[in-house]
């Protein structure tokens, strides 16, 4: 199926070249467009460009000074509950962000429970869909843009920001290439990505707490856009980490590309989960066991389910009924990619992209 993605034009005086970059102070603040060709072009109109940001701040920082905001307080939702580290949420929430009434949406974004009925439709079958050729271009389209976009995420992960801000530059993000962000009111999810600190396993719910230097952070970017959903997931460092860190964020960006290079026709899904399993517990780690791979096209989650170990695994979910975090309060990374698998191998649908931020690799 071919995209229907609006051409953008370079905002550079005199140029009329298609624009996918997106300057990512524009993101942060808020402001809507600010598309360019290349990094030459946005270099170029620097000069005049950053005084979009200026102006931004000024607004702010008068609707500050003449309205009486009420201030932020960071209260604990579930007095008594025993967390099992440090990390504790940051409430209350902003409100669920709406989405243009003309972007294309999955099934459950209107629902009052957020239930996908095309997935239950299907829940406890085992039929795998093979795509057609026209799915697979949908695929490849909806993976660039979910990629782009975390990318643009990646760029905010800083001592001081909150997951919220990330949260908000995802959700601007997905609106400007026209995709619904997969995560928001699936099944009542509150928001547009998951961030997941420390000791948090997965769909971490973003919230007001600022990172903290040495944290880490896992950011999972779903977005769905005609019709498909594209998945992906990368775990940052933020700011300087010690050793510990490093070495679990290594390891486990190890494991998925060492599963990914047996993906192959006749491979067995389990023995994906011995590769991953034998090389985190090589290293000292264990693997969670209550989450796996799945498979994603049309659906958001369905068939087949792709285990990530061979045995062990100890979590606990906090009472937001989401956030999955370690029993022992250690802390927890992942790496996802979207695959599609060949005649011969595998394709990485969400693979880097040439000009995108370099992975956590560089920071060691």
């Amino acid at each position: 199926m071919a995209s229907t993605e609006a051409r953008r034009e370079c905002e550079t005086e005199g140029c009329s070249r298609d624009a996918k970059l997106q300057c990512p102070t524009c993101i942060k603040l808020g402001i809507q467009g600010s598309f360019f060709c290349s990094q030459e072009c946005f270099k170029g109109s620097w000069a005049s460009h950053k005084l979009l940001h200026k102006k931004a701040k000024e607004d702010k920082n008068q609707n500050e000074s003449t309205n009486c905001v009420e201030k932020d307080v960071n209260t604990d939702p579930w007095p008594g509950y025993r967390y099992t580290g440090k990390l504790h949420p940051h409430y209350p929430l902003t409100p669920m962000r709406p989405v243009p009434s003309d972007i294309q949406r999955p099934d459950y974004a209107d629902h009052s429970r957020g239930m996908s009925e095309s997935e239950q439709f299907l829940k406890g079958t085992s039929q795998i869909k093979i795509l057609s050729p026209e799915d697979i271009e949908g695929m490849r389209v909806v993976c660039r843009l979910a990629r782009e976009v975390l990318d643009i995420a990646a760029i905010m992960v800083k001592p001081g920001v909150t997951t919220e801000e990330i949260d908000h530059a995802v959700h601007v993000a997905c609106i400007a290439r026209n995709c619904y962000p997969s995560p928001l009111n699936y099944y009542n999810f509150p928001k547009s990505c998951c961030t997941s600190v420390n000791e948090v396993i997965c769909h971490g719910i973003p919230d007001r707490r600022p990172l903290q230097e040495g944290d880490i952070l896992n950011v999972d970017i779903t977005v769905y856009h005609n019709g498909f959903h594209g998945d992906l997931n990368e775990t940052f460092f933020v700011g300087e980490v010690d050793e510990g860190a490093k070495k679990l964020v290594q390891t486990t960006y190890e494991c998925l590309m060492q599963a990914i290079d047996s993906v192959k026709p006749g491979v067995r899904y389990r023995e994906l989960g011995n590769i991953i399993q034998k090389h985190a517990q090589a290293n000292g780690f264990s693997v969670v066991r209550s989450y796996c791979g799945h498979g994603i096209h049309r659906l958001f989650h369905t068939a087949p389910n792709v285990p990530h170990y061979a045995s062990g695994w100890q979590d606990e979910t906090w009472p937001d009924g989401w956030t999955a975090v370690t029993r022992d309060g250690k802390r927890s990374a992942q790496f996802e990619h979207t695959l599609l698998v060949t005649e011969t191998g595998c394709e990485i649908l969400t693979r880097r992209l040439e000009n995108g931020r370099a992975h956590f690799l560089s920071q060691m």
